[in-house]
């Protein structure tokens, strides 16, 4: 005969142990599934309907067929992509390599730089694209400037259609975000100096020491950075929709863009929740990948 506890047993017996756990932390799930739960709930079931304002259509999967026949989705999805990719492999080697510039100076001018680097993070991202549309600006920008200093021509950074998602991509790589400096640097500071040393021993130049100890032991703050700006690039709106608004001519047009005009300018509900969905199967899909190649025990 089996002595184990029946299971409604263990349940009762579960709930009398952990009631005051959930009584405690029911106000914030109540209101996560109120203000999170509910409203992805809903974009689900209107990702599936024709939305007007008289009346409400079950058409199955017509708006998910619309979305992947649509040329402008497929281009804002490619800008998209090309964008997320530029700029988490920029902002990777960049917070790395300052991170690594730091560690040799004294534990003041770290945090120094430190707060340096992650001051543009609290700064609304409005009054950054402003900035560096005056610094695009065709006539009497920043850049221009230089380039006439030099005696090279003007360039039209945000009007040309095929330099205009590189200028947006090269106004966000610029700015070097203070998250992964302030991370690479703590991680950094915490892998043991005894590995350096019985690396010296073994004769191992900085070089051979940098890429066999200090970047593997880096991989979870990788993964969980990477993770971020993977999510922070195909989310990308604020900044498209102030210095170009999507154009010229589409050619900066992102998925999160194309959401929010599908809604609010063409009032489909519909197929903007059909795209939302869309950007988010491909952000758990980048994100799986993201753990299963970098994933690993080893913590400092």
């Amino acid at each position: 005969m089996s002595t184990s506890m029946p299971v409604h047993l263990r349940a009762v017996r579960f709930w009398h142990r952990h009631k005051w756990s959930y009584f405690f932390i029911a106000p914030s799930m109540i209101l996560f599934f109120w203000f999170i739960g509910y409203p992805v709930l809903r974009a689900i079931i209107l990702a599936f309907q024709k939305v007007s304002l008289r009346q409400t259509e079950w058409i199955g999967f017509k708006n998910f067929q619309d979305v992947f026949t649509s040329s402008l989705f497929l281009d804002s999805m490619w800008h998209t992509l090309l964008y997320a990719v530029c700029v988490v492999a920029a902002w990777i080697v960049s917070s790395l390599a300052v991170a690594a510039l730091l560690q040799p100076l004294s534990n003041r001018v770290q945090s120094l730089f430190r707060g340096a680097f992650y001051l543009p993070y609290v700064t609304s991202i409005i009054v950054i694209s402003l900035v560096w549309i005056y610094i695009f600006q065709p006539e009497y920008g920043f850049f221009n400037w230089l380039l006439s200093v030099v005696g090279l021509p003007r360039v039209l950074w945000l009007q040309d259609p095929n330099i205009a998602l590189w200028s947006l991509i090269l106004s966000t790589v610029l700015v070097i975000p203070g998250t992964g400096v302030v991370l690479y640097s703590a991680s950094i500071g915490s892998i043991p100096r005894e590995l350096y040393e019985a690396a010296e021993v073994e004769g191992a130049n900085a070089l051979q020491k940098w890429w066999r100890i200090t970047v593997p032991l880096l991989k979870p703050t990788t993964l969980y950075l990477m993770v971020i700006y993977t999510i922070a690039g195909f989310q990308v709106f604020e900044r498209v929709y102030i210095m170009t608004g999507g154009g010229p001519i589409n050619r900066t047009t992102t998925i999160v863009q194309l959401i929010y005009l599908t809604a609010f300018s063409d009032f489909n509900f519909g197929r903007a929740s059909a795209q939302a969905l869309v950007l988010f199967a491909i952000i758990a899909i980048f994100s799986f990948v993201q753990f299963r190649f970098l994933s690993t025990d080893v913590e400092y």
